[in-house]
């Protein structure tokens, strides 16, 4: 079996690992420790954002271009990036199967911004997010937790923490800790569509 067959996949995201493409195009499989999360209950938007958001200068959508949200966030990074085609190619079909998401921030027909992760359980795991356009990944991630919340979702995984991620809340917590909390999110029965 494919180390990318959909079935592999997602029994790794169950385990909190993940996989990304190293800079010599090898498919390797990742652990974070500390695990980067985002605490739905603790989602900080700075007022600055609030503000945008209200002025609804993105329309949003859900799932309208997964393959080019992909793309994009590969397109994305200025250092290379460790997302390859094959990566797409799995992750299309993971989204395909319900799995795999992207919210994504248009703007006069172009898509300008968004994000992409997989779903499991009460589980969201965050992969990555580009932008064309400021603010338009930054309106995504807003989307994306409030459709969490919604549906009662317990975990945001962002694999890592960043600068970026602190701004909203994002915090580092132990494996122990974020296995028990994965454990208990994968419980839930949640649909993110």
């Amino acid at each position: 079996m494919s180390q990318l067959h959909p079935q592999t996949l997602l029994q790794a995201y169950c385990r909190g690992v993940f996989p990304m493409c190293d800079r010599g195009g090898q498919i390797r499989w990742y652990t974070a420790d500390p695990r980067g999360v985002i605490p739905l209950d603790d989602f900080h938007i700075p007022s600055s954002l609030k503000q945008i958001v209200r002025q609804n200068r993105f329309e949003v959508r859900i799932n309208h271009d997964f393959r080019e949200t992909m793309r994009q966030c590969m397109h994305g990074r200025d250092e290379g990036s460790w997302i390859s085609d094959e990566l797409i190619n799995a992750y299309n079909r993971l989204h395909r199967l319900g799995f795999a998401h992207s919210v994504e921030s248009w703007r006069d027909g172009k898509l300008v911004g968004g994000l992409y992760g997989v779903s499991l359980g009460g589980a969201f795991f965050g992969e990555s997010m580009f932008h064309r356009e400021t603010h338009a990944s930054k309106v995504a991630l807003v989307h994306l937790v409030e459709r969490l919340r919604e549906r009662n979702y317990e975990l945001l995984d962002t694999q890592a923490t960043t600068d970026h991620l602190g701004q909203f809340g994002c915090v580092a917590i132990p494996v122990p800790e974020y296995m028990k909390r994965l454990d208990k999110a994968l419980t839930r029965e949640c649909s993110f569509v």
